[in-house]
């Protein structure tokens, strides 16, 4: 079973460097996580943004959530990031590919 973790969230116009420098960190600490299979993201110039991570299971998505540095960023995240975010956890029953 595939899980997706979906984070839907608004960006405040604080700290950009920071905030670049922390997204680019924790996707490679991610993709060094057991059971990360993937991640895929995007940001409007408005600062409305969804990153959907994917795992080769629960318990692998929310053991990513209980890294440490991962940990801090979120804090950061609620504290100075974001305006507002949300959070979908899903499994993923099927996935299509267009021509590429």
């Amino acid at each position: 079973m595939t899980v997706a973790v979906i984070f839907i969230s608004t960006r405040t116009a604080e700290d950009d460097p920071g905030y670049a420098n922390a997204a680019a960190r924790m996707e490679n600490l991610a993709a060094a996580q057991p059971g990360f299979l993937g991640i895929d993201s995007v940001r409007d110039a408005s600062g409305q943004g969804i990153t959907v991570s994917y795992w080769s299971d629960d318990a692998a998505a929310r053991a990513w959530k209980q890294v440490a540095e991962h940990l801090e960023a979120q804090r950061l995240g609620r504290e100075v990031w974001y305006s507002q975010y949300r959070v979908i956890v899903a499994e993923v029953t099927r996935e299509y590919r267009g021509p590429q």
